[in-house]
């Protein structure tokens, strides 16, 4: 089997050029090379021939394709639907903000979790991406835009704890010295609440954002949107939530998608109020994109108002993030079901 280049660190290309005996310098010039987005070794070309194509004996090379962009005409949001090596697609979007360019990765294609609301879980979990993909999500999503990234959310398909070894790996790779070099603080990493992966994410002290998203301050109305939720447990995931912020000293952020007649009535807010103080948590309300296959519908502008009040007469810190490229298939997992659709369809005449 060939090993993946562009998810080895420079130190390990040196190990990997000594074995094959050559200098270490040309690890430099390599991972050099794989950060310009090069999509074959005879691009490589300061490199001897000889070690281009004992490179290609031994590595193997893939980079993703435009299957599809859409570009947002209300507020320039680009949304990415990258075709990988296998077949399979995920989706990555480009948003800009006044403190800079942030782009919102997928670490999965699809997702087991099953969240009732979301485009990505439907069809479920069909593989990991490795760090490299994840990787070429930003790098390609910088080259092809133009525009460079200087934060990154792991909030696009799939679970990023589900995934965890790859995604540390890529989080490495992001953030090296001599690649895209974008510090932790400037990522933030979403989960629906792996609890049993908050304990290895606070060993590592990456001094990144964590963003759980909570959707429900109470079992019963979470466990009916989020199976994640099940064998869990609100009272588990807040005790995760503190053991963390205090292992780590890195505020929690809660993501809130605003669900009509679910999760945004007086009781929920009330209870949330009280879910965010006891973990000192800041709250991200979301304002739900409808997904066509999902029968949920957005909060009223009334609903969020009233529960916006409620939260800041509580003391809590909550903000509603904007919505961004509403007019191209915003949601997770939209354009990549879209495509899924259109396919089938084919197939079906």
């Amino acid at each position: 089997m060939k090993k993946d280049i562009a998810a080895l660190l420079p130190e390990e290309l040196e190990e990997e050029l000594l074995r094959l005996g050559q200098p270490k310098f040309r690890a430099k010039q390599i991972f050099a090379w794989l950060g310009k987005g090069v999509r074959d070794f005879g691009e490589m070309s300061n490199l001897p021939r000889d070690l281009r194509d004992k490179l290609a004996e031994e590595f193997h090379l893939y980079r993703p394709k435009v299957l599809s962009k859409q570009v947002s005409r209300i507020d320039g949001t680009i949304k990415y639907l990258w075709e990988l090596w296998d077949g399979n697609a995920v989706e990555t979007v480009v948003m800009s903000y006044q403190h800079g360019n942030t782009v919102c990765v997928s670490s999965q294609v699809g997702c087991r979790q099953g969240c009732a609301f979301c485009a990505s879980t439907i069809g479920g979990l069909v593989r990991n991406l490795t760090p490299s993909e994840i990787l070429d999500e930003v790098l390609f999503s910088q080259l092809d835009s133009g525009k460079t990234i200087s934060n990154i959310v792991l909030m696009g398909i799939g679970e990023p704890l589900d995934n965890f070894d790859n995604v540390m790996r890529f989080l490495e790779l992001v953030n090296h010295p001599q690649g895209m070099n974008i510090g932790m603080r400037h990522i933030s990493l979403s989960t629906c609440g792996i609890t049993e992966r908050f304990g290895d994410l606070a060993d590592r002290d990456l001094q990144l954002t964590l963003s759980v998203s909570l959707h429900a301050p109470d079992d019963e109305t979470r466990s009916k949107i989020m199976p994640a939720n099940r064998g869990r447990g609100v009272e588990l995931l807040m005790d995760s939530c503190r053991n963390y912020f205090e292992r780590t000293g890195r505020r929690i952020s809660f993501e809130y998608a605003m669900i009509d007649g679910v999760n945004d009535t007086e009781y929920h807010a009330r209870l949330l109020a009280k879910r965010a103080k006891q973990v000192s948590a800041h709250v991200n309300l979301i304002p739900l994109n409808h997904v066509e296959e999902r029968q949920f519908q957005p909060s009223t502008q009334g609903h969020m108002k009233a529960f916006i009040k409620i939260l800041q007469d509580e003391g809590v810190n909550v903000t509603v993030r904007r919505r961004l490229g509403s007019d191209v298939d915003a949601s997770c997992g939209q354009l990549r079901r879209k495509i899924q659709k259109q396919g089938e369809a084919r197939e079906g005449n």
